[in-house]
């Protein structure tokens, strides 16, 4: 099997399983990865519980769209993160319950949205930045990621959602639903007194684990 047919497979199962695990909903969400000569992308107007291997959109190096049903029209946001982050493989991108709740809250830290609540999140995810919020598809939304030169490798789209990129597929899909309950921790324990991960436990994790 060719590295593309590969990949095709593996983007129709993991948006299958996030679809009926309600990580999207409707039309919801869009998810790529990329090839040694472009990128595959979810096509736009489709349901993630629904992809067709055949249909998913292929652009080449230069962006251009070139196989497959029309890509999704956030198609900024993940060439925006290939461009500025070489070792990402993979975006996802979800309009998940519990971090789309956290992009909405007016108290949220801009530059650190999800603070080290648990070892998993630091593990999986990282620092997550707060991107200004801008319409569906717009083309400044690529421009917001790029002006963060690759030091995030996950966001939350302002009143939006979460995007978040990966080594590949698997990791991307893991680091997305590992943000979204954490996300759903964050929410439930509002108003409470919260302990979090010291410094120390941070960069003990990170100096064991690395990037995930």
């Amino acid at each position: 099997m060719s590295i593309e047919r590969d990949l095709r497979e593996q983007m129709s199962t993991l948006c299958a399983s996030l679809y009926q695990r309600g990580f999207s909903v409707g039309t919801a969400g869009n998810v790529s990865a990329r090839l040694p000569d472009g990128i595959l992308m979810t096509p736009t107007n489709a349901t993630l519980g629904g992809i067709d291997p055949d249909k998913i959109s292929k652009l080449d190096l230069n962006g251009e769209h070139v196989s497959g049903d029309r890509p999704t029209k956030e198609v900024f946001l993940h060439q925006a993160f290939y461009d500025t982050r070489p070792e990402a493989g993979a975006v996802v991108h979800l309009h998940s319950t519990w971090a789309t709740a956290l992009s909405c809250l007016e108290d949220t830290d801009p530059d650190d949205c999800v603070p080290p609540l648990t070892p998993y999140v630091v593990m999986r995810v990282g620092r997550v930045k707060l991107v200004p919020y801008v319409k569906p598809g717009d083309p400044k939304s690529g421009d917001l990621i790029r002006d963060l030169n690759g030091a995030y490798g996950a966001v939350l789209l302002a009143n939006h959602g979460p995007v978040v990129s990966g080594k590949d597929l698997f990791s991307a899909g893991c680091a997305a639903e590992e943000l979204e309950e954490t996300a759903k921790l964050l929410v439930a324990l509002r108003g409470q007194k919260t302990r979090l991960l010291s410094n120390a436990d941070v960069m003990d994790l990170k100096a064991t684990f690395g990037n995930m």
